[in-house]
């Protein structure tokens, strides 16, 4: 039998002890009361904060949302399998966050930023993005300039989008919402390929799984996924991810607005985000308000939307920007914009329900899109008497605002007088005009879908019909007119073309374009 040594012994005892260190680490732990909903309530964790991701025994994560005096209220992200009564839960002492990098775009992701296109892990270095933060300070922030061209004439034209702006887009379910954002999407394409791409976030919240795979799909064949991302909550998520899902949505537009790049974020659609907050306040016993929806809805979309803004252009003030993740902060650069068009869906045409009427208050305007008009086959079915663009004119390039500035004014006037019209025939000789010009104008802004223009093609069309350039033209060979117009125009005056994209419009180039249009106009004549 070998000997102890006692000096070896101690040695050891020596060595073992030389590494113990006297403080302890206390996990605050919990334990789970009850679990049912999705909802998790858990005694214990007196120190847990509101907001605070917390993590249980099975390794389901859940967020803080109720402090009371003797337990907290968890929101469960994803399944509640593992998680049962008297299972323990610790405190992880961070926020919910989402890890961003350049490998997330062209991915589809879920609410934590996990890829589910089957494509393997995200590629490249990652930061972690807080899922709540505080929007950009006042002096953050500079006033909204530059246009963000949606390749939809309507819009460029009537109810210009800029870039750092808020526009919402609202109207009942079937009206061609999604079709306007994914146009959008799509014409974006023109910037990417000039290499200045504006990357895009397109958050599905409780749609069909189907429906969002047709999207990724349709972006995919168009090329336009190599600068979009898709956040994805369906219908068949929890609650709780639908409701966080527009806030991942933001975190990775912040990641693109605070390096200096501009962004576009779509929320399809709030009116979902909604429902599905309300049923998890609902669930933590949280007095309900009005249409059962809890007191903090309003905060819910106003500190969400408000993340979207246009960032000062200067490196040195961008870099003190309030609330700026440290991961982020030797990447920041001024003068990045992030662009929201929320979606929201009405019932029955009512804007004036709660969730409708506290978004149109948060936005910087509205696009509204009338089932009447869809149906009557004006697409996209923009009701442009009551869109708006609260930025207007500053938005767009200095060529467009002179050719539409009195497009609204006249489209209006159209609409009201071809009301009054149906009731008598005897018109007189202006009001047959407007009502003539108008009919040849609507035919104009008519688009199809996947189908966006470029911004001088939007210019020259929309220039013939506001000068009423077409009013020998019969109603239904507008658009014949119109495609052959873009064509000769492209094939054999490209340069007045660039002249219209850089801004200009001088009387050389409204020429060209009056007698190019002249000239067709003959071809087309009855």
């Amino acid at each position: 039998m070998a000997e102890v040594k006692p000096a070896e012994i101690s040695a050891i005892l020596k060595q073992q002890l030389s590494g113990f260190e006297a403080g302890s680490s206390l996990d605050e732990v919990g334990t789970v009361l009850t679990v049912g909903d999705g909802i998790v309530r858990a005694y214990g964790l007196a120190n847990a904060q509101y907001g605070e991701l917390v993590e249980f025994e099975g390794g389901a994560e859940g967020i803080v949302l109720n402090l009371e005096e003797d337990n907290v209220g968890i929101v469960l992200l994803g399944v509640s399998t593992g998680v049962k009564e008297g299972s323990t839960v610790k405190r992880t002492e961070r926020i919910a966050s989402v890890k961003v990098g350049e490998g997330i775009v062209g991915r589809v992701v879920d609410t934590l930023g996990n890829p589910i296109d089957g494509k393997g892990p995200i590629s490249g270095d990652t930061y972690e993005m807080p899922l709540e933060r505080k929007a950009p300070g006042v002096i953050y922030r500079e006033p909204v300039t530059e246009p963000l061209q949606t390749g939809i004439k309507a819009i460029d034209a009537m109810i210009p989008v800029g870039r750092g702006q808020r526009e919402l887009v609202i109207g009942d379910r079937q009206t061609g919402k999604t079709t306007v954002c994914i146009d959008t999407i799509l014409n974006q394409k023109e910037f990417y390929d000039a290499g200045e791409p504006v990357y895009c976030i397109y958050v599905a919240v409780g749609q069909k799984a189907s429906t969002v795979a047709n999207i990724a799909k349709t972006l995919e064949e168009r090329g336009a996924l190599a600068y979009t991302t898709i956040v994805a909550a369906n219908a068949s998520d929890p609650a709780a991810m639908q409701v966080y899902a527009p806030m991942t949505g933001a975190s990775i537009g912040e990641y693109f607005r605070d390096t200096g790049r501009p962004a576009l974020i779509i929320y399809d659609d709030l009116s979902k985000q909604a429902v599905a907050y309300r049923e998890v306040s609902l669930l933590l016993r949280r007095p309900p308000g009005r249409e059962a929806y809890p007191g903090d809805v309003f905060y819910l979309h106003s500190r969400l939307l408000e993340r979207s803004a246009k960032v000062i252009n200067d490196d040195n003030i961008a870099k003190e920007m309030n609330d700026l993740p440290e991961v982020l902060k030797p990447l920041v650069k001024g003068g990045g914009s992030l662009t929201a068009l929320p979606i929201i869906e009405t019932q029955a045409g009512d804007v004036s329900a709660y969730i409708p009427t506290n978004v149109i208050s948060i936005t910087d305007g509205q696009i509204f899109l009338d089932g009447d008009l869809f149906n009557s086959g004006v697409r996209p079915a923009i009701n442009v008497g009551i869109s708006v663009s609260r930025v207007g004119g500053n938005a767009q390039i200095k060529s467009m605002k002179k050719v539409s500035g009195t497009l609204k004014l006249d489209q209006a006037q159209f609409r009201e007088l071809e009301a009054f019209a149906k009731f008598g025939s005897d018109l007189d000789a202006s009001t047959l005009n407007v009502i003539n010009k108008g009919k040849r104008n609507v035919e104009i802004l008519k688009q199809g879908q996947n189908d966006p223009f470029t911004v001088e093609d939007q210019i020259a069309i929309i220039y013939a019909g506001s000068k009423n350039l077409l009013k020998d033209v019969p109603v239904e060979k507008v658009k014949e007119f119109e495609r052959d117009f873009i064509e000769f125009l492209n094939a054999k005056h490209r340069g007045v073309l660039d002249t219209l994209k850089s801004g200009k419009l001088t009387d050389e180039v409204t020429d060209t374009l009056t007698s190019v249009a002249k000239d067709l106009t003959g071809k087309f004549k009855n």
